[in-house]
C-alpha cells in the first residue's frame, strides 16, 4: 500500500521487515554500518596520473598489465581510459579520441616550420615526395596497366 501511493521512493516489504528486525534486536540508529574491504572508488588522481604515465610509455600494454602494476581493478582501469581519457582499443592498443594538448602543439609547430620552408624556397613543394609519385619521376601505374621497368 506504501508503494503504491510514493512510488520508489519508499522501502520494499522485505526492506521493512528487515529494519523492524534491527531495531527489535536494539539498534538506534538508521544510517549504515560501517563496511570493510575495497573503497567504492579507487580512482584518485594519483591512479588516474600513474594509468596516464603507463599508457602514454607503451600505447600496446594490456589493461591486465595496468592493473597489476597501478593495483587498481580491471573495470576501474577500464574506465579511467576511455572515461577519463577518452581512449578505446583499437588493434590491441589504446588510441585517443581526440588529440592531446601537446599533439595540437606539436602540429601547429610542425605545419607552422613548412610554411616557412615554403615561403623562403618556392620550389620546397616540387622536393616533395608523395605516396602517388614514384622517386624515378615515372607515373604511376593504374588498374589494369602494365607496372613500368626500373
Amino acid at each position: 500500500m506504501i508503494q503504491q501511493g510514493f512510488g520508489d521512493q519508499s522501502l520494499s516489504r522485505t526492506q521493512v521487515f528487515q529494519w523492524h528486525t534491527r531495531f527489535k534486536t536494539g539498534r538506534t540508529s538508521v544510517d549504515d554500518d560501517e563496511h570493510t574491504g575495497r573503497t567504492t572508488s579507487c580512482t584518485t588522481p594519483e591512479t588516474v596520473a600513474r594509468i596516464q604515465q603507463l599508457i602514454h610509455q607503451d600505447r600496446s600494454r594490456s589493461i591486465r598489465d595496468i592493473v597489476k602494476e597501478v593495483g587498481v581493478g580491471y573495470g576501474t582501469c577500464q574506465r579511467v581510459l576511455t572515461e577519463e581519457f577518452g581512449m578505446h582499443r583499437v588493434a590491441a592498443k589504446f588510441v585517443p579520441r581526440v588529440l592531446t594538448a601537446d599533439q595540437k602543439q606539436q602540429r601547429v609547430n610542425v605545419c607552422t616550420e613548412l610554411r616557412q620552408l615554403v615561403s623562403d624556397d618556392e620550389t620546397f613543394l616540387s622536393k616533395v615526395i608523395t605516396g602517388d609519385n614514384p622517386p624515378s619521376g615515372k607515373a604511376p601505374c593504374h588498374q589494369g596497366q602494365k607496372r613500368p621497368d626500373r
